[in-house]
């Protein structure tokens, strides 16, 4: 246990945290919203500081992300706790253990330790993902400055509900984000997790402006984000302030968690989307959870550049230099020529 980052002190024992877009005030005794920061007497600490509940060396393109050293490994790790609750959360079991049993658990990993085992495992990357990061940021902020001294890369897997604080500390440190947009619509957001719209797009603004590698991805859910109008302007919202060769991953969703009595998302839903993202100008449009090959076409001639199968890279034809060796087209990304494991 450590004291917090980004928090102010108030009258009569209160703080006021600055972590996330909840800016929860606290009363002593008491924890914000993502159930890990405890105001104690007047000083707020994270109860999950070098805390993991989950460590695992993934592919990157399970993050998803696709342009960023594809083919390369991922030292990935959570801690407990989320500042949302989606009803549709794949990883509850872990993301709403705080608030649901109301004590943080995890296994004891200092952010030195985390560095080793991903310099022992091969990793060109950490990723701080399956919870959200933010809520253990003072852990992937010291884990963070470690990895780029030892020449590891830095992700964040997330639903974007961070400060413009946060991202003005970790930016120097993060090198990637797949940032979960999960509607184009408040009410959605204020219904079904718990949180705003707003402050995750002024999120992947921000990215951008701060030039961090940026990928986004949306759950499509039957009933409650799959209408065509939505995904419209939510794809015209990725091209216009994010650019349009910021890949778009739109995932098929399966029954889970609080939305268990929901049917999976249907194939022509998701074709539908794919097809939405390409017409609104997006350039790489990805259907993911189907089990299909996602390939990454060259945007100027339309030859096959990388083929996957699943999170298996099968191919890749990209140079050195990132570009289209038939075409020369420069394709966007980071190390997308990465030859790595």
């Amino acid at each position: 246990m450590i004291e917090a980052l980004l928090y102010d002190k108030r009258a009569n024992n209160q703080v006021a945290c600055r972590l996330c877009a909840h800016f929860c005030l606290i009363n002593r005794g008491e924890r914000g919203r993502c159930g890990v920061r405890e105001n104690r007497d007047g000083t707020l600490y994270s109860l999950v500081y070098g805390h993991t509940i989950a460590r695992h060396v993934d592919p990157i393109e399970k993050k998803p992300l696709y342009h960023f050293y594809p083919g390369s490994r991922s030292f990935s790790i959570a801690t407990p706790g989320c500042n949302m609750h989606c009803h549709w959360c794949q990883n509850a079991g872990i993301s709403q253990v705080p608030r649901e049993l109301k004590f943080p658990v995890g296994d004891a990993m200092a952010p030195e330790q985390v560095v080793v085992a991903a310099q022992q495992s091969g990793s060109r990357s950490i990723a701080y993902t399956y919870t959200e990061p933010t809520i253990f940021f003072e852990y992937s902020f010291d884990t963070a400055r470690r990895a780029q001294e030892a020449g590891i890369a830095n992700v964040y897997v997330s639903n974007g509900y961070m400060s413009a604080a946060v991202l003005d500390l970790i930016h120097p440190y993060l090198d990637a984000a797949n940032i979960d947009l999960k509607s184009f619509r408040d009410p959605t957001y204020r219904k079904y997790a718990g949180a705003r719209l707003q402050p995750v797009l002024d999120s992947l603004k921000r990215l951008h402006a701060l030039d961090i590698w940026l990928e986004v991805t949306t759950l499509i859910i039957p009933g409650i984000n799959d209408d065509a109008q939505e995904l419209k302007e939510l794809a015209e919202f990725i091209v216009t302030e994010l650019g349009a060769t910021t890949p778009w991953h739109v995932s098929r969703f399966y029954p889970q968690y609080r939305l268990d009595h929901l049917s999976p998302t249907p194939l022509a839903t998701i074709n539908q989307a794919v097809e939405i993202g390409r017409a609104a100008g997006l350039v790489h449009v990805y259907a993911g959870n189907l089990g299909v090959d996602n390939n990454t076409l060259c945007p100027g001639c339309g030859m096959t550049l990388i083929q996957r199968r699943g999170y298996d890279l099968k191919s890749n034809r990209i140079d050195r230099e990132s570009c289209c060796p038939d075409c020369g087209q420069q394709i966007a990304g980071v190390g997308m020529g990465n030859r790595g494991k």
